[in-house]
């Protein structure tokens, strides 16, 4: 793993991350560098860097069963690459590294029912279009758009809403690749118990070739953005968090101010005349994607709801003694319960506090510094974000950690699907 040279300070400008506008797939986005050569691969942030053995882009799932049983009989494990957008060495092996670009798109759709299979190579900036066509929509995502659909679901990607659940949740049904390299389909209603391991599995259950979700109706947002001082904030808070089904906010450091994004669905084709600046309309997935300009890494730990405003209060005041330098936003968001082992809302509501920091700054004291208060409020980890535990760390953090590792290592006994840092935290023995 390398991180990049340190460099002056970039100052990201108030209302970088709410800005609207251009989607990431209407540009020539940094992301579609050349990250997958013969040599090396590196995640979007630049942070973690592998050399594998081998780079592969497999066409169709009988090639990609191919793949893995080769890498089974030359004691070589597997990874796969989606965007790049976790900061976490999940997808870093010098074993075999898979690309599922070409398995892309959408299967098939079950209009009566609201379910789609869509191929896990799939952008999720991908899905709106061909979906609203078919008249449904995600029921929720988040304001960034550039993970392939597998990586998202296997790490938990969410976006806001108290009564929403992450990406995962939306999630009825798989096909993966074992690590005996078969094909197998899995469901929520044949195996519940093993989509519960399934749903946030970090790829070390098998590969996802495609996933069955459970859609909504296609909708529109009415998107409102504005500012206000820290304290009015918290003092709304409970009752924004309660009409809104999405509220967030940001917090800048360097003016203490809060940005605030509601969004609402609505029946408005558009906005009335007159309509107060930081304010569109369009269909979901036009309008929860965001701006990203500049590159960053990132530490998001998931709370107790109920401990959401007494940790960001107290992340505030730390970083207002300890690290007044330090321009980047911290970011606030709700998440509903869910029943999925790994998921850091499993079991309880759930709050999610996000740090952030340039690409090119040093993060690593910061991040620890600030961990401590999140971890201290009961805090679970983004398995694709930056944190410091251990596997005894997370063990009790989970209550079905032991029922999910049981689960991998009958899926997976060599150790097909895991690397060095998955082995540190679920496994003590690789291929």
């Amino acid at each position: 793993m390398t991180q990049q040279a340190w460099r002056a300070p970039v100052a990201p400008a108030a209302g970088l991350f709410l800005r609207a506008g251009t989607r990431y797939a209407d540009r020539a986005p940094p992301w579609k560098e050349q990250r997958l050569t013969a040599e090396r691969w590196n995640n979007w942030s630049g942070r973690v860097e592998c050399r594998p053995q081998a780079i592969l882009r497999p066409a169709s799932d009988d090639e990609l069963a191919a793949i893995v049983r080769r890498a089974s009989s030359a004691g070589q494990t597997v990874r796969v690459a989606g965007s790049g957008h976790s900061f976490t060495p999940l997808v870093a092996t010098d074993g075999v590294l898979l690309s599922l670009d070409a398995l892309a798109g959408i299967e098939s759709s079950e209009p009566a029912a609201l379910r789609a299979t869509i191929r896990a190579g799939t952008k999720v900036h991908a899905l709106g279009a061909p979906l609203q066509a078919l008249g449904m929509a995600l029921a929720n995502q988040g304001d960034v758009d550039v993970q392939a659909l597998g990586g998202a679901i296997g790490t938990g990607t969410h976006g806001t809403g108290r009564t929403l659940g992450s990406l995962s949740t939306q999630v009825v049904g798989l096909r993966v690749v074992t690590a005996a390299g078969e094909l197998d389909e899995w469901s929520a209603e044949r195996d519940p118990e093993l989509m519960s391991a399934a749903r946030v599995s970090l790829g070390m259950l098998g590969v996802v070739t495609a996933v069955r979700l459970q859609l909504v109706p296609a909708y529109r947002l009415h998107e409102r953005v504005w500012r206000t001082s820290v304290e009015e904030c918290m003092a709304d808070l409970e009752q924004l968090v309660a009409v809104h089904r999405h509220f967030e906010f940001f917090w800048y450091p360097h003016r203490d101010l809060a940005e605030m994004k509601s969004l609402t669905p609505t029946e408005q084709v558009a906005l009335a005349a007159g309509t107060t600046r930081g304010e569109r309309i369009g269909w979901s997935w036009e309008i929860f994607p965001s701006v990203r300009d500049l590159r960053f890494n990132e530490m998001e730990y998931a709370v107790p709801a109920a401990a959401g405003p007494a940790c960001f209060r107290e992340v505030r005041a730390r970083m207002q003694r300890h690290h007044p330098d330090v321009l980047w936003p911290i970011e606030y968001r709700t998440l509903a319960a869910d029943d999925i082992w790994l998921s850091p809302a499993h079991a309880r509501d759930t709050v999610t506090v996000s740090v952030h920091q340039a690409a090119e700054l040093p993060c690593d004291d910061f991040f620890a510094d600030i961990e401590t208060v999140l971890r201290a409020h009961g805090g679970r980890p983004h398995w694709g974000k930056l944190h410091s535990c251990t596997a005894e760390d997370l063990a009790g953090l989970y209550p079905e950690w032991e029922s999910f590792c049981r689960t991998r290592e009958r899926l997976d006994p060599e150790g097909r699907f895991l690397n060095d840092y998955l082995a540190q935290l679920f496994a003590t023995r690789l291929v």
